[in-house]
């Protein structure tokens, strides 16, 4: 890590679970869902259960997508019916079915992370603002301008339109070359320590890990909240 970030002029962020609330946004349609389908009578869980299954079967299907072991429309025609399985159900259509009513919902929530808005006004006043983010092209900018994050950013870059995906180096060139400018003057902060730490780091870049866990392994910096930014820079 260099020793004073102050110097760096372009901080990029991640958008999901970093600044949009992905964990809540995401539980409060999947809440709604759970009962529309009468899940818990299916399934013969509890929407806690359920949904702490789905998370961690979505996260690592993301992981497989950015490593690009699986498609788009693999992950999002089967990541409802590979949760229903671990519950012993299995029903491919209305997974589909489930799947279209949460896109069609998820990305209008408009939960941020907490102190984001104030962190962002802060950081505007002398840094220049941009987002990477792997997330889908078609609910990428409804969250963006859903939630009111738009006004703060001079470059979203959104991996699908470039089909590049965190943590490929060749995306955060491409980013360095959108905003104008290099490598020393740039600095990533996100959640996904594969994705927007290590991929910055092997790009070169300045990096800051967001995270309410932590990595003791990692020497590099660190915070548990967005404010903490704002003693940073």
């Amino acid at each position: 890590m260099g020793s004073d970030l102050r110097t760096r002029q372009h901080l990029f962020f991640d958008l999901d679970d970093t600044l949009w609330d992905f964990e809540k946004n995401s539980s409060l349609v999947l809440n709604d869902l759970f009962h529309e389908f009468d899940l818990e009578t299916k399934l013969k869980t509890n929407f806690h259960k359920f949904n702490k299954t789905y998370q961690k079967t979505n996260k690592r299907l993301w992981g497989l997508y950015n490593r690009k072991e699986i498609d788009k429309h693999y992950l999002r025609s089967h990541r409802f019916n590979l949760t229903f399985n671990q519950f012993d159900y299995d029903n491919y259509s209305e997974n589909l079915r489930l799947t279209e009513l949460y896109l069609e919902r998820a990305p209008r929530g408009t939960a941020l992370k907490e102190n984001c808005i104030e962190t962002l006004d802060y950081l505007k006043q002398n840094y220049t603002l941009h987002i990477i983010t792997n997330g889908f092209k078609e609910v990428q900018g409804i969250k963006i301008d859903g939630s009111g994050l738009r006004k703060y950013f001079s470059q979203i870059i959104i991996s699908e339109e470039h089909h590049l995906t965190k943590p490929d180096p060749a995306l955060f060139k491409l980013a360095e070359s959108l905003a104008g400018t290099d490598s020393a003057s740039c600095v990533m902060i996100g959640d996904n320590f594969e994705c927007d730490i290590t991929g910055a780091l092997n790009a070169g870049w300045d990096a800051i890990y967001f995270s309410k866990v932590g990595l003791d392994f990692f020497e590099g910096k660190k915070i548990n909240d967005l404010a903490q930014l704002k003693s940073i820079f």
